[in-house]
């Protein structure tokens, strides 16, 4: 199997302002103040204030790293994550509509920039500092978000190096991949066998209260395993099906009849110990 063709590294990259800002003084005469040293403690400011505005942009870039890492699987460089091929054309186009919604929260934001930056001198008081600001002209610059892609790493060197040299490179280059490669997978099998478990425990327990999401979150990260499975991992493949004939049934129907909540409490611990046995847990 050429991995190459059959995935990409992708990592995502965002940058925003975050308006705290250390305040060396205050931190001082509070420490003061306590009869304290300095390294007692830190007084960090929040520039703005009650800006709902500005956190709407921090959580929007939280969900959309979220949305990220569950499209993706590890790769051994940091920040860097691999893509299947076949969940590439999806991811990408849900990502751009992610980053279009970004975008226009940050406009919104850098347009009430003036007046948050007003409000914010009057609940400051005396903590307020200018020299913290960035100007109306470069707030804009700090908010950038970017997908880069790259191929999947080959052992193929176009460069002049001693044969042995080479040889030794490409190896260890094969061998990095193929580490990797196994990694990602591993992290694969771990997603859905932590959900199984954690329907398996719930249901286990006839007084255990659980929402609707024990059994919708085990539909989508099945939904998930078939664009993610990049070595056509006929167990995994196994697995899945598995999981989905036997134990996603309509959350209601869960909670009113026990003997199906017991069956499935059942099927699921049997289908954790077949993939523990793959795991090699």
């Amino acid at each position: 199997m050429n991995l190459s063709d059959r995935a990409l590294l992708v990592q995502l990259s965002i940058s925003q302002w975050t308006a705290r800002k250390y305040d060396k003084k205050t931190s001082a005469d509070v420490a003061r103040s306590h009869n304290a040293t300095l390294e007692a403690g830190r007084y960090n400011k929040h520039l703005l204030p009650m800006a709902d505005l500005l956190e709407n942009i921090h959580k929007k870039s939280s969900a959309i790293r979220e949305k990220f890492y569950a499209n993706t699987l590890p790769w051994g460089l940091a920040g860097q994550q691999i893509l299947p091929t076949t969940n590439y054309l999806g991811f990408m186009a849900d990502f751009r509509k992610e980053r279009d919604d970004w975008n226009s929260l940050v406009r919104l934001f850098v347009d009430n920039y003036p007046a948050l930056r007003d409000f914010a001198k009057q609940r400051l008081g005396s903590l307020y500092d200018p020299s913290d600001y960035p100007s109306e002209a470069d707030i804009r610059a700090k908010f950038h978000m970017d997908m880069a892609v790259f191929p999947v790493p080959t052992s193929d060197f176009r460069v002049s190096i001693a044969s042995a040299e080479l040889e030794r490179i490409q190896q260890d280059v094969a061998k990095r991949v193929e580490q990797a490669q196994q990694a990602a997978m591993n992290d694969l099998w771990q997603r859905i066998y932590d959900r199984v478990k954690h329907m398996a425990e719930k249901l286990a327990d006839p007084k255990a209260i659980f929402r609707d999401t024990l059994v919708e979150n085990i539909r989508e990260q099945c939904s998930m395993l078939s664009r993610l499975n990049f070595t056509d991992d006929a167990n995994l493949e196994a697995m899945r099906q598995e999981i989905e004939s036997t134990l996603i049934h309509h959350p209601d129907a869960l909670r009113n009849d026990p003997d199906l909540r017991r069956d499935t409490a059942a099927d699921a611990k049997a289908i954790m110990d077949k993939m523990a046995v793959f795991m090699g847990v």
